[in-house]
C-alpha cells in the first residue's frame, strides 16, 4: 500500500513553533522548533501507553500538553515507510497518534515522510561517542528531530521558491 506523505509549506500555518513527533510502539519521541521554525531540538521521550481501542492515555494527554506549552501551530509526525514508499504496520500507529493529536488540539498535524531518520539519528549518535544503551533513552527524541528538521528545512525551500 502506497503512503504519501504532506509537503512541507503546503497550507503553511505560518511563523511559530512546531512539533516533530516520532511514534514507536513503545516509546514516542517529541522535538520542538525555535519560534522561526528554522531549527528543530529535542525534547522529550514519553512512554507509549494508548493502543488502538484505548481511550487517551497519559502519552496523549502529555502530547496534548506540549502543544499547548510551546504554542505550536503545527505538529509534524514521522510517517514510517521503506525506500519503496510502502507504508509498514507502524503506518497505523502513526496515523493514529496523529488523529489523536489533532482531535484534541484542533492544529493542523502533518504527516512527513521519516525514512531512515531512526538509522540517521543512531548513526549520528554512535559517532558522538553514545553507547546504544544509553542512546536508547534518547534515540527517539533524536529521530524526531530528524522529522521536524527535515520539515522545516522543506518548508522553508517551499517558501522561498513561492515568494516571487
Amino acid at each position: 500500500m502506497k503512503v504519501e506523505p504532506d509537503t512541507p509549506g503546503v497550507d503553511d500555518p505560518g511563523p511559530g513553533r512546531r512539533l516533530g513527533v516520532d511514534v514507536g510502539t513503545v516509546r514516542i519521541g517529541v522535538a520542538v522548533s525555535d519560534r522561526d521554525a528554522r531549527m528543530a531540538t529535542p525534547l522529550e521521550t514519553v512512554s507509549r501507553v494508548t493502543g488502538f481501542k484505548d481511550r487517551d492515555g497519559e502519552d496523549i494527554d502529555r502530547l496534548v500538553q506540549l502543544a499547548s506549552e510551546y504554542e505550536a501551530v503545527e505538529v509534524v509526525v514521522g510517517l514510517p515507510r521503506d525506500l519503496q514508499g510502502n507504508g509498514s504496520n507502524s503506518v497505523k500507529h502513526a496515523k493514529e497518534i496523529a488523529f489523536r493529536i489533532r482531535r484534541r488540539t484542533g492544529l493542523p498535524v502533518r504527516m512527513a515522510d521519516e525514512r531512515l531518520t531512526t538509522v540517521v539519528a543512531a548513526s549520528a549518535m554512535r559517532a558522538a561517542g553514545t553507547s546504544e544503551k544509553q542512546g536508547r533513552k534518547f534515540i527517539d527524541q533524536a529521530a524526531a528531530v530528524e522529522i521536524l528538521q527535515s520539515w522545516l528545512d522543506g518548508r522553508n525551500n517551499n517558501l522561498k521558491e513561492n515568494e516571487s
